[in-house]
């Protein structure tokens, strides 16, 4: 028998309903200590069940300004941000309105910051950037005892429509700016004259420009142009202890006519990171010390007509980038591994490379300068004592059928990687939040300076 459903109990559910998707909302915790199968290190999975988790890209902050909290996106409630205590395993809901594009968690303050679809009052095509007074959150979700999402969430500003506003977002080392990328008409207005536009590039028939990189003081709501560029604009970063220093990348989907590039704040200093050449597949850029950036040239493509050193080494399935149309960049034919460049010398150095395979593929680095580390295909992750050029495989079967990759990023002591995981996962696609420990013995190592 159906029943009916009256108007007042309607009104009720869709209350309860909305009142369940509220800022603050917590979860039960998951958090489990595995131990790796293959290397043996134990593993702190902070979420366990497959409820859609994926971490902040590794170019990005993950941790809040007090180290306790790992700011994550879940479809537990859609669309939403969530964090999660590395010690108790508490999971937090910290937004409420969705959120599109790039999370940034500041260093400095206990506070959130992303961008979203204005409210229908705003003029089609514009953006907000909101603020999160994470610390609030907190206490009042620990208390029971939520109050208005105002009381948490503010407005810094709403970008002018006609910039096209959007896509990632990175939050300015000072902490005072937020850069995001501008569409291709405002691009297109502020490009020098003459400037050849870039038609796209590679098989997935992107790269195409003109992008470009706008800006919004977080304090008042000034926007500001930074830069207009011929190709397409993408993962948009900053250094954390530099101000006004932007890295972001020509954005093709795999390889890239020339991938690093950096600029300053007001638009001055435009110029290549590290100049590549056609054989060099260059990737997956990230600032990892105040005067450096970690990036990939990649070794996964077997060269034509070669006999491979070890059978059944080949890149294929599921992982990309094995089309011809890609030209001939991405092969052990010429140098490949972990690059660091330094930014101010434009010092390259390879600091370590798998022996077979597909080669490292997302990197990420200590802030102290000490560790450097990467994923590959096969989703395992490596460890590299940068004094010592020491590699190590932290962990392993993470499943090459997981919905993405890795992701390793270095907590700002350097002492643990944040990485996601479908090790746990039925489906072998679902992931989860894991933290993977530097090993004990590695921490205590001394070195001669001298």
């Amino acid at each position: 028998m159906r029943t009916k459903l009256y108007p007042t109990l309607a009104l009720a559910l869709l209350l309860a309903a909305s009142a369940s998707a509220q800022i603050g909302r917590r979860f039960p915790s998951e958090r489990k200590v595995v131990k790796d199968p293959v290397t043996g290190t134990m593993l702190t999975f902070l979420t366990s069940t497959q409820a859609g988790d994926s971490k902040i890209y590794q170019t990005h902050n993950q941790w809040t300004a007090d180290s306790k909290w790992l700011i994550f996106r879940s479809d537990r409630v859609r669309n939403e941000a969530m964090a999660v205590n590395e010690q108790t395993g508490v999971i937090v809901q910290v937004s409420e309105g969705g959120y599109t594009g790039m999370l940034n968690v500041s260093r400095k303050e206990m506070k959130l910051f992303f961008m979203r679809n204005p409210k229908s009052t705003a003029a089609p095509g514009s953006m907000e950037i909101v603020e999160v007074d994470l610390a609030k959150v907190f206490a009042d979700s620990e208390k029971g005892k939520m109050q208005s999402v105002d009381h948490y969430q503010r407005v810094c500003g709403t970008t002018p429509p006609e910039i096209g506003a959007g896509g990632d977002m990175a939050l300015d080392g000072a902490e005072d700016w937020a850069y995001f990328r501008i569409g291709r008409a405002e691009a297109t207005k502020r490009l020098p004259a003459g400037t050849k536009v870039e038609a796209a590039f590679g098989p997935r028939k992107m790269g195409a420009g003109p992008s470009g990189i706008g800006a919004m003081n977080i304090k008042t709501g000034e926007i500001k142009h930074v830069v207009a560029v011929p190709f397409q604009v993408g993962h948009i970063q900053t250094n954390p202890w530099v101000a006004g220093e932007i890295v972001f990348c020509w954005e093709t989907g795999g390889k890239s006519p020339q991938r690093t590039w950096i600029v300053h704040s007001d638009g001055t200093g435009l110029r290549p990171l590290y100049p590549e050449s056609e054989y060099e597949w260059v990737t997956h850029e990230a600032v990892i010390t105040k005067d450096e950036v970690a990036f990939a040239i990649m070794g996964h493509r077997p060269v034509k007509g070669a006999k491979l050193a070890t059978p059944g080494t080949e890149v294929g399935g599921a992982n990309p980038g094995q089309e011809t149309d890609w030209g001939p960049s991405g092969t052990r034919e010429k140098p490949t591994g972990l690059g660091i460049v330094n930014i101010n010398t434009r010092e390259m150095v390879i600091i370590g490379q798998t022996p077979s395979g597909s080669g490292l593929w997302h990197v990420n680095g200590s802030a102290d300068g000490r560790w450097a580390a990467g994923d590959d295909f096969s989703r395992s992750l490596y460890l590299i004592d940068r004094h010592t050029r020491e590699m190590i495989m932290l962990t392993t079967g993470h499943k090459p059928t997981a919905a993405d990759h890795p992701h390793p990023t270095f907590s700002p002591d350097g002492t643990r990687i944040e990485i996601q995981s479908a090790m746990l996962s039925a489906d072998n696609k679902s992931m989860n939040i894991c933290i993977v420990p530097v090993p004990e013995s590695w921490l205590k190592r001394k070195y001669d300076t001298k």
